[in-house]
């Protein structure tokens, strides 16, 4: 039925782009599009369907975990509906947001188009994400609950701040 498909073909003519592509492998020649700043949505675990954003990405893994995975920071807890009528006081608890930090496997994320340009990289590092770190981890969520409540009051990325209906 024709060619076998695969490697078992031979390569193609050795002037054209596909050659390049033959020679570096299907593996190198892949877009990394898996970059700080990138909006991800987590499919697995307690905060499946929250928004999130990579803070650091590990495509290779590194010693504890062998596989591609990213550290990121989402929000827990979205901010609710505010209206004109509401009181200041009211206003403010319902603007309040909560964040996490994790560190997921790629094949529990799933990336949107969306980008978001806040720098997380000095407030969430990978040593804040560790077993024996749980105050770290809790100073670091109220400094990011602090970057992104700044980021929802100034109305930009209205999308991220917004809880997903599914």
């Amino acid at each position: 039925f024709g060619a076998p498909m695969g490697r078992d073909r031979p390569p193609p003519s050795s002037d054209t782009k596909a050659a390049a592509t033959w020679e570096q492998g299907s593996a190198d020649a892949m877009v990394k599009f898996l970059k700080p700043g990138k909006v991800v949505l987590l499919l697995n675990g307690k905060y499946a369907g929250r928004k999130a954003v990579i803070v650091k990405n590990y495509d290779d893994g590194d010693g504890s975990r062998p596989f591609g995975h990213a550290l990121v920071c989402g929000i827990s807890k979205y901010p609710r509906k505010v209206t004109k009528k509401v009181s200041k006081k009211t206003q403010e608890k319902r603007s309040s947001l909560k964040t996490f930090v994790k560190v997921v496997n790629y094949n529990h994320i799933m990336p949107t188009r969306y980008a978001l340009d806040v720098d997380l990289k000095t407030i969430v590092t990978t040593d804040t994400v560790g077993p024996k770190n749980a105050t770290k981890r809790v100073e670091a969520c109220k400094a990011a609950k602090q970057v992104l409540q700044e980021r929802f009051k100034s109305g930009k990325n209205r999308w991220f701040f917004s809880k997903l209906r599914f």
